[in-house]
């Protein structure tokens, strides 16, 4: 842990030289990021001499209780304070290690850019991925965050093929960033005469929001075609070149949007998705990276991980990362709180595991 705080030291330092720069000072957007990383070091700095303060203070005490004759008052008033002294190390030190597994505050304050995919299963996967996406936004509510759907693809019996919607409020990719995978569902189907139970799943994406200076998405990179919204499954079919394709070419990243009559806006929306997947793939390469860090944590990002299966029949859900069972199916599906169980339970797990990385 102190390796990880002197190294802090050290940006700390170049961050101080960097903020005097003439070019610095005249890139307004890029003075403002390095302040305020500058600050936040400042702050976790501060915290960790304070602790170094008591480490010293904890050897002199110790110090002069070998110096003293043992039972004598120096002696005794000395060992006091030295109890007080060790708890709050103690209290420090644990301050320090959320300093370390939260040094990423600035992600997980983020917004999210969330897409369910219907998998396997045929029509019964399209309806489990409606139900999902029912859960999160009901779920966002309760959290008192705002969603707003950036594309739509129906079935026509009511479920989704796809769905892309934003999610905006305060730390919501702290609270979704274990979501991401897939969701498997065991009941069985309407349409089953028999009452066999059918496996099904969709697959779910959770990208923090790309800020303008993070993913520089040049005009030039890009190829855009507009064409008309048409087919079951958009939200309305219009005889304007309104829907919008816009292909990254660096990347290979293609995000259409037909949904809105407003061929701007259909644009913006699509926009707001490549930033959030140019990002994601950004990430997706620091984490190749750091694969042995990343095998120490929960999950593996990949939304081809099997993370969680809803089992109707039994009233159950399990998570198969931390092997957390719960019998509380309806309510989860709800959006209530009780997802926040699983929430929870995977953040503590995974804290547990970082913290071997780190201490």
């Amino acid at each position: 842990m102190f390796e990880k705080f002197e190294e802090k030291k050290l940006e700390y330092k170049k961050l101080e030289k960097e903020l005097s720069s003439p070019e610095l000072l005249s890139n307004r957007e890029q003075y403002r990021l390095k302040s305020k990383e500058y600050a936040d070091l400042k702050g976790m700095l501060v915290q960790y001499d304070q602790y170094l303060a008591l480490v010293n203070e904890k050897k002199s005490l110790e110090k002069m209780i070998e110096e003293e004759s043992v039972g004598s008052e120096y002696s005794l008033l000395a060992g006091k304070e030295l109890e007080s002294v060790n708890i709050a190390i103690a209290e420090k030190s644990k301050q320090l290690e959320d300093i370390l597994l939260d040094d990423d505050k600035t992600e997980c304050s983020r917004n999210v850019i969330m897409e369910i995919r219907a998998g396997t299963g045929g029509t019964e996967a399209g309806l489990f991925a409606a139900d999902l996406y029912k859960m999160y936004v009901k779920y966002s509510a309760s959290k008192g965050w705002k969603t707003s759907v950036i594309s739509l693809s129906e079935t026509e019996l009511g479920g989704i093929k796809e769905v892309i919607f934003a999610i905006e409020g305060r730390n919501v990719f702290k609270f979704l960033r274990f979501e991401m995978g897939t969701h498997r569902v065991q009941r069985v189907p309407q349409t089953e005469a028999s009452g066999r139970i059918h496996t099904s799943a969709a697959t779910v994406a959770v990208l923090p929001e790309a800020d303008d200076v993070e993913v520089d998405i040049r005009t030039q990179d890009l190829k855009i075609d507009s064409y008309r919204a048409s087919g079951a499954g958009g939200q309305h079919v219009n005889v304007t070149d309104s829907a919008i394709r816009i292909t990254h070419l660096p990347t290979g990243i293609i995000v259409s949007c037909q949904d809105e009559r407003s061929q701007h806006k259909n644009k913006a929306k699509a926009l707001r998705v490549l930033k959030a997947r140019v990002l994601e793939k950004k990430r997706e390469e620091q984490r190749k990276t750091i694969s042995d860090n990343r095998k120490k944590q929960v999950g593996s990002g990949d939304r081809s991980e099997k993370i969680r299966t809803y089992n109707f029949p039994e009233n159950r859900v399990t998570d198969h990362r931390i092997t957390l069972t719960v019998y509380n199916l309806a309510n989860i599906l709800e959006g209530e709180k009780a997802l926040d169980e699983f929430i929870s339970a995977i953040e503590a797990e995974d804290r547990k595991l970082r913290l071997g990385t780190v201490t």
